[in-house]
């Protein structure tokens, strides 16, 4: 990426969490949100916006959600089911876990 964006600093892993987090909250409880909404909101807070730059963060994105889910704070689904995001192909959704 062209940006200052670095995807695997500590920083870079808290903000894609903060980011991830932020658009949950404004979805409301109980909805879903893309990864691709991620890395785009990601991207415009850095003044990029070219699909191919978005893109790049994909991986860094659904890592970042994969190892949240590891923790129990978020849950990766596809087509309404949990899933492994480190081996799920195709599209997948973030929700946050239900607690008890």
């Amino acid at each position: 990426m062209s940006t200052a964006f670095d995807t695997d600093s500590a920083h870079a892993r808290e903000r894609i969490a903060a980011t991830i987090d932020r658009l949950l909250t404004r979805r409301g409880p109980g909805k879903t949100i893309c990864p691709s909404e991620v890395a785009r909101q990601l991207a415009a807070d850095e003044g990029v916006a070219e699909p191919e730059q978005w893109r790049a963060l994909m991986p860094a994105v659904r890592r970042v959600a994969g190892e949240r889910a590891a923790a129990g704070d978020l849950v990766i689904t596809q087509r309404g089911e949990p899933v492994d995001s480190a081996t799920a192909r195709g599209p997948v959704r973030i929700a946050r876990a239900k607690r008890p």
